[in-house]
């Protein structure tokens, strides 16, 4: 048992002994079995009422991880609260309610008897709150951490009001389950968190909750929901929609239950309200003032759930900035060109924590992936902050992994200076255990680029790729190959820039920055270190094609050409024809050939995370065999638009005939390439790596139709 926890557990067993002198002190079989609960208050709650049942007094547990608080009533109805951190109670910031409901004798300290009125005691246990994480297993068969109901519950425990629930679909518990806990566990407050493709499961919650007889108070939130706004509170009017992060809302909506805030005083929310006065009700929709919380100065998770993502060999993610520095077309989040970056300093005493659960997972690689959009950010400070961050992360012991803007390497308005300093950051970050960085290059085609608004030309990536492989620094890249508007130049030109063999260069460790900088420009100097790979084999995901999402200024361009059609929910889109039928008939059987090969290279992706050493590198070499399978295929429906005039759309069908055919062929050849692939992997691997890699497989290999995840689906 490690120091901090030893601590936490003397100031409970005195904290036990204040408030009930007759009882058992904590003993060594007591302390092991209370070790592995303390990121749970409910949980710890639940063993110390068993503990403490043959005494008379009521138990509370409430505050965040770090600042979690104890509270237990002694016989004669006076109260003992305990800070477990060690830190004084003067020092927290109570909620505003606590105020008039309790009271303690010795603020000074970190434990102090206390007199807390019925309602402080009702208080800390309702509103019972349960978040609610969905999933489909059958797409993608290995879990993440669950960041966003973890950051929720966070800010909910914060208030120091209710008990929260966590239940995330990943992790064993299946729809049947959640509505059970919504039927039988009577909550008083739902909050749902739905992203794409998890529309379907979504509306069956809140069918559920809504038919009940008192159905509880309903939040739903994330990326989906913000998208499907005006169906879901049309289908639902006494349904809150989350519009930001989470936390202030839930905040808010706490606040709002019991009776201190009105409804319109909810931070952040979209909901349906009447008109008031005689006469006929008209709904409309509303949005709430906007949310006025700092997005930076706390967006750290209570732990709940990560044990148990690792029993479920999933990977543990943080996040240390919010937002994005620029504006691109076909995002629609409303913190486009906005960004806050917390602190590097508030995070070692979450590092902690997160080491704690890492050492009883020894098997899992001690890597954070920071789920950050754009980890750098803008400001003036951006280098220090990056390198103070990637500081804390090595002095805790995590290889970590992130994204950002490939303009953080390159830009065409800095000068040599600017860009050699960047340089020595990359590789300074590589050294304090950058395992990889995601870039969303998403395109080598000016005319593209500048359709999505990226504000980078093609030769601004071409020099930033070039400038990463030569320095060492392990990359994804996102890159969107088919889009609406896009002409077949484009497509080919598109093909062409994935297959560049003069951008993935050999790393060059013992040459000075300056040298690399200047390098890349030079093509002589590229030829001569090149390790000539195409680029595709470096893109995370091949034949990616543009969806048209909701409220995204890319699809304001589509709607202005008249190619949208009706909302599509499941995946928060429109409906889009191309501009080139050819190349949207292209995209459909791209994504076929995506769909098909979506499990299993996922299930590699998701081996890659939890992996290290020579096992990691083998699951990352099976993975460049998909790629390579992919940008033959779009080698291919590149041949077949070829040999159809775009003005004789009645040859659609058998252009799509054709194009089957192509893609039956490639899945062939991958077939067996994939067989021998699969196996040499395998023996990489032990344990239920190796049996969910078999499962994978098998059930891979023997699929034999086209289908589409997430096909198009009217709202109708």
């Amino acid at each position: 048992m490690d120091d901090r926890h030893t601590a936490v557990l003397n100031r409970l067993d005195r904290a036990i002994t204040t408030a009930r002198p007759g009882s058992r002190p904590l003993t060594d079989t007591d302390r092991a079995a209370l070790t592995p609960l303390l990121i749970s208050p409910d949980r710890v709650r639940t063993w110390l009422e068993n503990h403490l049942s043959e005494t008379p007094g009521r138990v509370r547990v409430t505050g965040t991880l770090e600042r979690r608080l104890v509270l237990l009533e002694r016989p004669d109805t006076r109260w003992v609260a305990a800070d477990l951190s060690g830190s004084n109670h003067a020092a927290r910031q109570w909620p505003a309610w606590t105020g008039s409901h309790l009271r303690l004798h010795t603020p000074g300290s970190w434990l102090s008897y206390a007199e807390l009125t019925e309602t402080a005691v009702h208080r800390l246990t309702r509103p019972d709150v349960h978040l609610m994480a969905l999933y489909h297993p059958e797409f993608f068969p290995l879990p993440r951490f669950p960041l966003g109901i973890s950051d929720v519950a966070r800010a909910a425990r914060s208030t120091l009001m209710g008990t929260v629930t966590l239940s995330d679909m990943q992790l064993g518990v299946t729809l049947e389950d959640l509505l059970k806990q919504l039927t039988t566990g009577a909550p008083d407050i739902v909050g749902i968190s739905a992203t794409f493709g998890q529309h379907d499961l979504m509306l069956q919650l809140l069918d559920a909750a809504f038919a009940l007889p008192a159905p509880p108070l309903v939040v739903a939130g994330g990326s989906l929901t913000a998208r499907n706004e005006r169906l879901l509170l049309e289908r639902y009017p006494a349904l809150l929609v989350a519009r930001g992060g989470g936390e202030a809302t839930i905040e808010g909506v706490l606040a709002h239950w019991h009776g201190d805030i009105p409804r319109e005083e909810i931070p952040g929310i979209g909901y349906t309200g009447a008109a008031r006065g005689g006469g006929i009700a008209v709904g409309r929709r509303r949005t709430a003032k906007p949310v006025a919380r700092d997005t930076a100065s706390d967006i750290l998770p209570e732990l709940d759930l990560l044990p148990v993502t690792f029993a479920h060999h999933g990977v543990a993610q943080l996040e240390t900035s919010r937002g994005c520095t620029n504006t691109c077309s076909f995002c629609p989040r409303g913190h486009k060109g906005l960004w806050a970056g917390a602190a590097p300093g508030k995070l070692p005493w979450i590092l902690d924590e997160l080491g704690k659960v890492f050492d009883r997972h020894p098997d899992v690689s001690r890597t954070l992936y920071l789920v950050d959009e754009e980890i750098i950010g803008g400001d003036g400070d951006a280098v220090s902050r990056v390198l103070e961050l990637a500081r804390t992360l090595h002095e805790a012991g995590f290889t970590w992994e992130s994204s950002c803007r490939i303009d953080q390497t390159v830009r065409v308005d800095q000068d040599e200076a600017w860009h050699v300093e960047r340089a020595r950051m990359w590789r300074t970050l590589v050294d304090l255990g950058l395992r990889r960085m995601l870039f969303g290059v998403e395109s080598g085609v000016d005319s593209i680029l500048t359709r999505f608004n990226k504000e980078t030309t093609a030769e601004q990536n071409a020099l930033a790729i070039r400038t990463l492989s030569a320095l060492d620094v392990p990359t994804r890249y996102t890159y969107i190959t088919f889009d609406p508007l896009m002409s077949l130049d484009e497509l080919k030109a598109t093909h062409a820039f994935q297959g560049r063999t003069d951008l993935l260069l050999r790393p060059q460790p013992g040459l000075d920055p300056g040298d690399i900088v200047r390098g890349v420009r030079d093509e002589e100097w590229v030829a001569a270190h090149t390790t000539g790979r195409p680029l595709h084999t470096g893109i995370s995901y091949m034949l990616v094609s543009m969806e048209c999402l909701i409220g995204a200024a890319y699809t304001r361009q589509a709607t202005a050409e008249g190619l949208t059609g009706q909302p599509e929910p499941l995946m928060g889109r429109v409906a889009c024809r191309y501009r080139d039928w050819r190349i949207g008939v292209a995209s459909g059987w791209a994504q076929r050939w995506v769909d098909r090969h979506f499990a299993l290279d996922y299930t590699f992706k998701s081996l890659e995370k939890v992996l290290d050493g020579p096992p990691r590198h083998a699951v990352r070499q099976a993975r460049v065999v998909l790629k390579d399978a992919a940008y033959d295929v779009l080698g291919d429906v590149i041949d077949a638009i070829e040999q159809v005039d775009v003005e004789r759309p009645q040859h659609e069908r058998a252009l799509s005939a054709r194009m089957e055919a192509a893609l039956q062929a490639r899945a062939g050849l991958l077939r067996d390439r994939m067989a021998v692939t699969a196996a040499e992997v395998g023996r990489h691997l032990s344990g239920e790596h190796a049996a969910t890699l078999a499962r994978e497989h098998g059930r891979w290999a023997s699929a034999t139709r086209w289908k589409l995840i997430n096909a198009g689906e009217s709202c109708a």
